[in-house]
């Protein structure tokens, strides 16, 4: 059998159907019967199984990949909006967090700022 042939057949079956349709028509019916649950839980199972299988460069390998994946696509604005969003989001996670909690076991920001820039130059000397 042809290169050509081998490759048609592999992408329909006898039906005539092919596997991107047969794909698309499985998926719908799998989502018809399953709910929200059942997603979340396959998901878990499979990054259990992922982190069981692999090992820290695995991940620093894709997170790799995806950030140049993502740097050829978007320009600088998107990378200034996705900033402003997580400082924003930080910024309300921490005033839910003041609110929430007693401070007085908490570290000012500005005390945080000064002990970092004692440790910054290795030394533990001021800069």
């Amino acid at each position: 059998m042809a290169k050509d042939d081998n490759n048609n057949n592999r992408n329909s079956n006898q039906n005539g159907m092919s596997l991107e349709e047969a794909g698309r028509k499985g998926g719908e019916a799998t989502a018809k019967n399953h709910d929200r649950d059942f997603y979340e839980e396959i998901g878990r199972k499979g990054g259990e199984a992922t982190a069981e299988n692999h090992d820290s460069d695995f991940y620093e390998e894709i997170g790799r990949k995806g950030g140049e994946a993502t740097s050829k696509n978007h320009d600088r604005d998107f990378y200034e909006e996705i900033g402003q969003k997580g400082g924003e989001a930080r910024a309300q996670q921490n005033d839910n967090n003041n609110n929430d909690n007693d401070n007085s076991s908490k570290m000012s920001k500005s005390e945080a700022g000064r002990k970092g820039g004692k440790n910054s130059n290795g030394n533990g000397q001021d800069n």
